[in-house]
């Protein structure tokens, strides 16, 4: 019931005092020293601790999605998919700073080794879709044909 009857006349009731106002002129949201109960020179460091985080949070926040844009270019590189130059120029602002997870690493070395043994020529014959028994049985009724052939001809055979 309090509760109800302040919200009811407590702004009437500001309103005609004139409390309240001075207050919220002179805050303007904004900390100040006297707001924290600080002295001047501790309000200064303590803004300066707060850059200092918030450029930390940043740099870090920079590093991580750099990682993740390298990421996605090392996945679209291993599966050979479009690459993205939004990905791209984020990896460039980066530099060198950036850590390849080593599971992803390797992944991709497994998968070069599989592709050098693919481009081997014993790879490429292992990889080939040709039926090596209808071969065989080609070749076989070709050795049959030559030698009935040669045996018509030939009075010894």
């Amino acid at each position: 019931m309090a509760f109800l009857l302040q919200q009811m006349l407590g702004d009437k009731l500001k309103n005609m005092t004139g409390g309240g106002e001075a207050a919220e002129e002179a805050g303007d949201g904004k900390e100040t020293a006297a707001s924290k109960g600080m002295s001047r020179e501790e309000f200064e460091e303590y803004q300066k601790q707060l850059i200092e985080e918030k450029i930390a949070r940043d740099q870090e926040f920079a590093t991580k999605k750099a990682e993740r844009a390298n990421l996605r270019v090392l996945l679209r590189d291993k599966y050979r998919l479009p690459q993205s130059a939004q990905d791209d120029a984020t990896v460039q602002m980066a530099g060198d700073d950036l850590d390849i997870p080593e599971e992803l690493a390797k992944m991709v070395d497994e998968d070069e080794e599989e592709e050098e043994i693919n481009d081997s020529f014993m790879g490429k014959l292992q990889n080939m879709d040709v039926d090596f028994d209808s071969i065989k049985a080609k070749a076989q009724t070709t050795m049959t044909e030559v030698k009935q052939a040669a045996e018509d001809k030939c009075v010894m055979m």
